[in-house]
């Protein structure tokens, strides 16, 4: 069966200076087989596939009966394009690629558009940029709708990134690195894979090879989750190293550490340790997993960042890493403080070591009593009683009066 795309997804726009200034659309590609790609058009070129695909199929682009029409509209390019222009397009451009998917499978998946969203040369290996004016991306915020996709955070300066250590790629969609290589980040992908440009190449690395130029990649990690996030296994690991976890197909586990190398920390009841990202799927999700939505389709996964060893690598002054011991040490802690949070209606909680300890006599417990704070209370001191001058000093007149009447009938007995 034929190869034909199944989604488009806008990603942005670049802003090129050779051979003279232009600007391309970044699309992603999926393609019906799970692979992803990663191609750039201008909005010319975009328009002319368009044009060719109304005179393909003229039914369909309402050129005989405007009723008939199921094509979308795109407006025709301007004359000279600026950055505003370009920017204010995407949302237009974005609404067309969907409707384009979307159409009848005859033309959907006609070799016109399978062509025109395929791969060319020029997608892997870009002309080289201009050395006087460095490139400007602007990327679509992922965090708005569909129908905003013109509101974008650029322009933005790529993150830049430090090689640690040599690289070969072993596919196409590779690229070869060496120890000290400057690259720029275009997409970071959870399963350990990023997407970076280096001079005129462009592929995916793992980013285990890779360091930032500000300070140590272990402070972009986010902090562990120790209430944990249901995961399923999708496909089997068998570990490779003591601190990693071998599990089936179909298990259940905790997430409770997402790394950026795409090897996470889980938790399977008391036991935790290293997992392949790539090899994980959000429970309940149905869909393709969520760590490989991006990235190169790969059977295997990354190299962990513990086993890219290179003495100047500013990794070496970064903060510590937790061991096994931590994590299953608070993740403990953690299962321990939720139960305490739910206990068990009508059931007597037991003794500490501690509160056994201390009642050596075994003394029983008063009724009512239920902690030992209760048991402890400490005797109230009785002041002691003040003396008759006192007393004569702080009384009311009244009072004063009965005792002197009481001493002087006292002392006419006597």
């Amino acid at each position: 069966m034929q190869n034909y795309v199944r989604h488009v997804e806008l990603l942005g726009f670049e802003k090129r200076f050779f051979p003279s200034q232009h600007y391309v659309y970044m699309l992603i590609i999926k393609w019906s087989d799970l692979s992803e790609k990663l191609i750039y058009r201008t909005y010319p070129e975009i328009h002319t596939f368009h044009k060719t695909l109304k005179e393909m199929f003229p039914i369909e682009a309402g050129q005989i009966e405007k009723k008939d029409r199921i094509i979308p509209s795109l407006p025709a390019p301007r004359w000279v394009d600026s950055q505003k222009s370009t920017e204010t397009r995407q949302s237009t451009l974005a609404e067309y690629c969907h409707s384009l998917i979307n159409l009848p499978p005859h033309i959907s998946r006609c070799t016109l558009v399978c062509s025109f969203f395929k791969v060319r040369p020029e997608d892997e290996n870009p002309p080289a940029p201009n050395p006087l004016k460095r490139n400007e991306t602007f990327v679509v915020s992922r965090d708005k709708s569909r129908g905003n996709a013109s509101e974008i955070s650029g322009p933005i300066i790529l993150d830049s990134y430090r090689v640690i250590a040599d690289f070969s790629k072993t596919s196409k969609h590779e690229i070869n690195l060496h120890t000290g290589d400057l690259v720029e980040i275009v997409e970071k992908s959870p399963n350990g894979w990023w997407f970076c440009q280096c001079e005129s190449k462009r592929g995916w690395v793992p980013a285990s090879y890779l360091e930032p130029l500000d300070g140590p990649e272990e402070a972009e990690d986010a902090e562990p989750d120790y209430a944990g996030e249901l995961y399923i296994t999708i496909k089997a690991y068998k570990a490779a190293q003591d601190d990693e976890m071998s599990l089936e197909t179909g298990v259940t586990i905790e997430v409770i550490h997402k790394l950026l190398d795409g090897w996470w920390v889980i938790r399977k009841g008391e036991q935790t340790g290293y997992f392949p990202s790539m090899f994980l799927q959000r429970a309940g999700k149905r869909d393709i997993p969520e760590p490989e939505r991006s990235g190169p389709q790969r059977q295997t996964p990354p190299p962990r960042r513990s086993t890219i060893r290179n003495a100047q690598s500013i990794h070496n002054r970064a903060r510590q890493r937790l061991s096994q011991d931590t994590y299953r040490r608070n993740s403990r802690r953690y299962l321990q403080q939720k139960g305490s949070r739910h206990p068990e209606p009508r059931k007597t909680p037991a003794k500490s070591p501690l509160q056994e300890r201390k009642n050596q006599g075994n003394i029983p417990e008063l009724s009512g009593s239920s902690s030992e704070g209760e048991l402890k209370k400490p005797v109230p001191i009785i002041p002691p009683r003040p003396s008759p001058e006192l007393i004569l000093e702080r009384c009311t007149d009244n009072t004063r009066k009965k005792v002197s009447i009481r001493k002087s009938s006292s002392g006419s007995s006597s």
